[in-house]
């Protein structure tokens, strides 16, 4: 490959979407949804509850049929059934194998992508979840459920991780703690969406934004881009927020 060949690669967007609609009977949920997707950055789904952040991550993701949707995979088409090998979601609130331990789950999932004791040992170190390695899934509180379910998503190897409310759950040490999490996630090279709807936590750990408001994208971009948009050169997210909606 020619180094031309390599630079024009990298420059190129991971994931573009492109008129993405999601109908429910007469009910608009996504209306033509376009967004872009750098590789190795933490891009943020900002919404209210309601704002289509769920629905968009599973029309992405592949599970939930979209009724239109162009999506690229470095400028090359990526059809739902591509989806699995690059892009891995985690849904809010789920909690898989309930009556297995934690530690079970683990060795489970590190089997399956052939992750080495010492990547497994490490995940369980990064997001702290030593103290229940005994414990039942169903045992768990919130915060060490979504602690699971972060490890999983580090043990996958598609290079997109999607996750929905990925906060939800966590006191405020805690939340810093796992924002650190992902962005060392991020800067080893893995891209990130999340899912949020508390505009201060998105504002503190993403690069860039969509903002969501009734299934439609109204804004899109790094918060000095939206500052820019919104003539708002101090504004906090919230604020251009509620400019653009």
């Amino acid at each position: 490959m020619s180094l031309f060949s390599s630079v024009e690669e990298q420059a190129q967007p991971l994931l573009q979407v492109t008129a993405l609609t999601k109908r429910y009977g007469d009910q608009v949920a996504l209306a033509d949804i376009a967004l872009t997707v750098r590789a190795g950055e933490i891009l943020g789904l900002i919404g209210p509850n309601g704002a289509g952040k769920t629905t968009l991550l599973e029309a992405l993701a592949g599970v939930l049929p979209a009724d239109s949707a162009a999506m690229l995979w470095r400028g090359q088409p990526l059809p739902p059934a591509r989806r699995c090998d690059v892009i891995f979601y985690l849904p809010d609130g789920m909690r898989p194998y309930h009556d297995q331990s934690v530690t079970r789950v683990l060795a489970f999932f590190a089997g399956v992508y052939r992750r080495p004791p010492a990547h497994l040992a490490g995940v369980v170190a990064a997001v702290g979840l030593a103290p229940v390695l005994a414990k039942r899934v169903h045992a768990l509180s919130k915060g060490y459920s979504r602690r699971l379910m972060l490890a999983v998503g580090l043990l996958t190897p598609q290079p997109l991780l999607l996750m929905d409310e990925p906060f939800d759950g966590f006191d405020l040490r805690q939340t810093r703690e796992i924002m650190g999490v992902l962005r060392r996630c991020a800067a080893a090279g893995r891209t990130l969406i999340l899912a949020i709807h508390q505009l201060l936590d998105a504002e503190r750990v993403c690069n860039r934004f969509v903002l969501l408001a009734d299934g439609r994208v109204c804004g899109a971009g790094t918060l000095d881009d939206l500052r820019a948009q919104t003539q708002l050169p101090a504004g906090s997210l919230e604020e251009v927020f509620l400019a653009l909606t």
